[in-house]
């Protein structure tokens, strides 16, 4: 969700690839350490964020 990271500024304000992987950095950081995401907050579901898929995928 762009409230908890908005990737667009790469491109739309010239933020080096080097400071936007920093800033996902801390995010997960913090998420690890307890901070509620915004799907958390609005209760979106357990698993949104899901790097890969447990189980058979078609």
């Amino acid at each position: 969700m762009p409230e908890d990271i908005d990737c667009g500024g790469v491109v739309e304000q010239g933020t080096s690839l080097s400071e936007m992987g920093r800033q996902i950095y801390d995010l997960l950081l913090d998420v690890a350490s307890g901070q509620r995401m915004t799907s958390q907050e609005f209760g979106y579901g357990d698993n949104e964020l899901v790097p890969w898929k447990i189980g058979a995928v078609r």
